[in-house]
């Protein structure tokens, strides 16, 4: 019962990680229809900004996290406006090969920029701590990527579903030209619903450093963890992403408890058996 209570812990907190990525891909893929094989590169550039503003420019950690956040938001802006919204367009092939382009240059600008080694993200003493659950000492920071994971659940969920932003975002998407001719500003629409994606994804790099080593390889190592992730709970369902991410993190958990010698062979067995019995996704949009 021990282990069964320890496995369901780190299960939903490397979950949860999983999902905050996974969410702005979802939305990237589903909604705006645009294969983005950089997003881990995004994810990548929000955990080293953190890194850099705690360990080298000493800013507490309240402060770095929303600048990273905030700076990761406005590279994926700039590169939407400059290069991407050409590609929106332009057949699958383009937008993967550019995309994993992207991913390589920003993976040697990092490995130039800081070097090969492992970034640390500076925590405060409130997240450094332990909290004692009864059964096992669990440290605080994966309470916060617990909580964190479901507000950015609920949040993404009411502003797809109930803003008008979201409105205008499924517009855009299914008929374009009509909402262009109903003033629905879809340049706007595109250009910020792909800032916030980076910026989710900016998000999940900063909360998964402890599960999720940041390395110059990341956007390229769990690239793959977040891509089925999104293709398990269905390209563009919010609630999906987040059963899908729970799922699969949970069983990559208890295989490392269990079977630790098998690597991440059950994790991709699950996605496998899953997609065969639902190809469009467990709760598909």
């Amino acid at each position: 019962m021990h282990t069964l209570f320890n496995i369901l812990i780190d299960g939903l907190a490397y979950g949860m990680v999983l999902f905050v990525i996974a969410v702005g891909l979802s939305v990237t893929l589903g909604l705006m229809r645009f294969v983005n094989l950089s997003h881990g590169a995004f994810a990548m550039v929000g955990g080293y900004c953190a890194a850099w503003l705690t360990r080298e420019a000493l800013w507490s950690f309240w402060l770095a996290v929303p600048m990273a956040i905030a700076a990761t938001a406005l590279l994926g802006a700039v590169l939407e406006s400059l290069v991407l919204r050409h590609l929106y367009r332009r057949k699958e092939l383009d937008q993967v090969l550019f995309t994993i382009g992207l991913s390589f240059v920003l993976i040697a600008t990092t490995n130039a920029i800081a070097g090969p080694q492992v970034q640390l993200i500076t925590l405060p003493p409130l997240l450094a701590g332990s909290v004692d659950l009864g059964f096992r000492t669990l440290p605080a920071q994966r309470l916060l990527v617990i909580g964190a994971g479901l507000a950015v659940a609920a949040v993404a969920a009411w502003t797809v579903a109930r803003t008008r932003f979201g409105v205008w975002l499924r517009a855009a998407v299914d008929h374009s030209g009509t909402a262009s001719a109903l003033g629905i500003p879809i340049r706007t629409v595109q250009c910020a619903s792909f800032a916030a994606g980076a910026a989710l994804a900016g998000f999940g790099g900063i909360l998964g450093a402890e599960l999720m080593p940041l390395e110059p390889y990341y956007a390229l190592k769990y690239l793959v963890l977040v891509l089925v992730v999104v293709a398990v709970g269905g390209m563009g369902s919010i609630a999906g992403s987040l059963v899908a991410a729970v799922l699969l993190g949970t069983i990559e958990t208890a295989s490392r408890y269990l079977a630790s010698g098998w690597g991440s062979l059950f994790f991709f067995v699950a996605m496998a058996a899953l997609l065969a019995w639902r190809p469009n996704g467990l709760l598909k949009r």
